[in-house]
């Protein structure tokens, strides 16, 4: 789950000495031919990340805190409006004022067969734009309610009580089921940790009678924990 911010690679896990470490080897022919400055070699101590991470994790998902990371990942959600739905709901709002000008025209005494050739090109022009609404492709991600989002992380339930004294592999389970990924940036020493619950979900919609899957929106929340000196 760690990776190297440099090279984005993923990191080498080994003991020395009995301590767990993380490694990145990137030979210097490979960093001159794709023009990285990379360290020959990036080590990174477990124990010198676990404490923080745990402590982050434990923190976010408290009852305490609960609604705040709830809202965190709420508003981390993409927008789930194309371009080209966007323009097409331009349109759609530019004809609706456009009809309100015409009828004060008509008001104001326009000539009505005029007006009645303005309102015909923009109620086609409205027309095209809600057809185009119809047929736009249903691929782009599902943003998530803040219910959906507060019941997904109460199933995953104490993440604070499982990770406090727990089995490493009983905290492995919480950081896959989490989605967690972290970036470990060894100039400043700090981890970029963010978890994504995406996985932990599908959506399914209707389009034009069949059933799509939809791929879910990245839902988020991320941090920036400084290693514990080790």
């Amino acid at each position: 789950m760690i990776y190297c911010a440099v090279c984005q690679r993923r990191m080498q896990g080994q003991y020395n000495h009995g301590a767990a470490y993380y490694r990145c080897r990137f030979p210097q022919e490979y960093a001159l031919a794709n023009e990285v400055e990379h360290p020959r070699n990036v080590y990174l101590r477990e124990d010198a990340l676990t404490d923080p991470l745990d402590e982050w994790l434990a923190s976010a998902f408290t009852p305490d805190h609960l609604d705040r990371t709830i809202t965190a990942m709420c508003d981390a959600q993409p927008t789930d409006t194309t371009p080209q739905t966007a323009a097409a709901q331009a349109t759609i709002a530019a004809c609706a004022a456009k009809f309100a000008q015409y009828r004060a025209a008509l008001d104001a005494g326009a000539d009505p067969a005029l007006v009645t050739g303005w309102i015909t090109e923009t109620q086609a022009e409205r027309t095209r734009a809600e057809a185009g609404l119809q047929t736009t492709p249903q691929t782009e991600p599902r943003r998530m309610s803040r219910s959906q989002i507060a019941d997904l992380v109460r199933a995953l339930g104490d993440i604070a009580a499982v990770l406090r004294d727990a089995d490493p592999d009983d905290k492995a389970e919480v950081y896959r089921q989490l989605g967690l990924r972290l970036t470990y940036q060894t100039e400043t020493r700090t981890v970029r940790a963010a978890v994504d619950l995406s996985a932990h979900r599908g959506v399914v919609v209707r389009v034009r009678g069949a059933t799509r899957p939809i791929a879910p929106p990245p839902l988020t929340l991320s941090a920036t924990l400084k290693l514990a000196r080790g």
